[in-house]
C-alpha cells in the first residue's frame, strides 16, 4: 500500500479495518482509507470491484438492505459514524449524494432547492421569504446556474438539459450545509460537453467540500482529482496522488488496469 502523500490536509474519512458484506457475499476487505479534507480523490477500478458499495457506506445508505453487514470503523472528522448516539438524518444531511443519472424532484426549481433544506431545519429557525430567494440563489450561483434559470424558478426542474439538472442536483444539496460530497458516476449520463461543465464545477467546489467521486472513467478520473484510490476484487490496491497513480503506480495491479490489460 502506497502512502497518501503529504499531511498538510486534515482527515475528513478515517476508513479502518472495514469489512462488508451482503448477506454471506463479501464486498470489502479489511479497507482503510484516509480522504483528506477539502480534496477531491476518485475512486477507480473494473466494475464489481466494491466502489460504490464503498462511497455508499459513507452515508450509511446501504444500510437500506436489510442483509449488509459491517465491521471496522469510519470515522468522520473523528467521530464514528456507526455508533449508537449517531442520527442517520444528521450524519445525511453532512453527507450528501449525486447519483448517476440527475434525480430532480418533478417540483420547481425552487422547491427542489429547499426541499432537503425544509426536511432537515426545525420550524422554529424557518426563515423569511426573502431569505429563502437569497438561499436559492446563492445555491444556484454556487453550481453556476443561476444566470440560466433565474427567470423560470417556478418551472419543473425536469424541464432542464441532465447537465443542468445535475447541478441542480449538486445545488440542492448546498443548504443545509454538507461537509462531504459523495459523487457515484455524476457524469456518466451526460455528454462531453455537460461531463466538461459539471468536472469544472466540481472544481470550484474544491476546498469548501471534501469531494469523493467515483468513476469509471480514466480520463475523468486524472482531470477531477487530486488523490486516486485504485480497488480490485473489494480491496484498497493503491492510494497516492492522481498523478503518481497513473504515471508510476507502486502496484502491478494498478498499472495493468490503467494500461487496459483487464477490466
Amino acid at each position: 500500500m502506497t502512502s497518501n502523500g503529504s499531511n498538510e490536509n486534515k482527515i475528513a474519512i478515517k476508513t479502518r479495518n472495514m469489512n462488508l458484506w451482503y448477506g454471506s457475499f463479501q464486498a470489502l476487505f479489511d479497507i482503510n482509507l484516509d480522504v483528506k479534507e477539502g480534496m477531491i480523490t476518485s475512486l477507480i477500478g473494473p466494475s464489481g470491484c466494491g466502489k460504490t458499495t464503498l462511497l455508499r457506506s459513507y452515508n450509511r445508505i446501504n444500510e437500506r438492505l436489510g442483509y449488509v453487514r459491517i465491521d471496522g470503523s469510519i470515522k468522520m472528522f473523528g467521530k464514528n459514524i456507526y455508533d449508537d448516539d449517531v442520527e442517520i438524518s444528521q450524519l445525511r444531511q453532512q453527507v450528501g449524494m449525486v447519483f448517476q443519472r440527475p434525480n430532480p424532484l418533478p417540483l420547481s426549481i425552487r422547491d427542489n432547492i429547499l426541499f432537503a433544506w425544509n426536511i432537515h431545519t426545525e420550524k422554529e429557525n424557518r426563515i423569511s421569504r426573502s431569505e429563502q430567494e437569497d438561499l436559492i440563489e446563492k445555491s444556484l450561483r454556487e453550481v453556476v446556474l443561476w444566470d440560466k434559470v433565474k427567470d423560470k424558478l417556478n418551472s419543473k426542474a425536469t424541464f432542464l438539459s441532465l447537465e443542468e439538472q445535475q447541478k441542480l442536483c449538486i445545488a440542492r444539496l448546498l443548504p443545509v450545509k454538507p461537509k462531504i460530497l459523495l459523487m457515484d458516476e455524476p457524469c456518466s449520463a451526460l455528454d462531453p460537453k455537460g461531463t466538461e461543465a459539471v468536472e469544472e464545477l466540481i472544481w470550484r467546489l474544491r476546498g469548501e467540500y471534501t469531494i469523493l467521486i467515483v468513476t469509471h472513467n480514466m480520463a475523468q478520473a486524472r482531470r477531477a482529482s487530486e488523490e486516486c484510490v485504485f480497488m480490485l476484487m473489494g480491496k484498497m490496491i493503491e492510494h497516492d496522488r492522481t498523478e503518481k497513480v497513473f504515471e508510476t503506480p507502486e502496484q502491478q495491479e494498478t498499472s495493468d488496469y490503467i494500461a487496459g490489460r483487464y477490466g
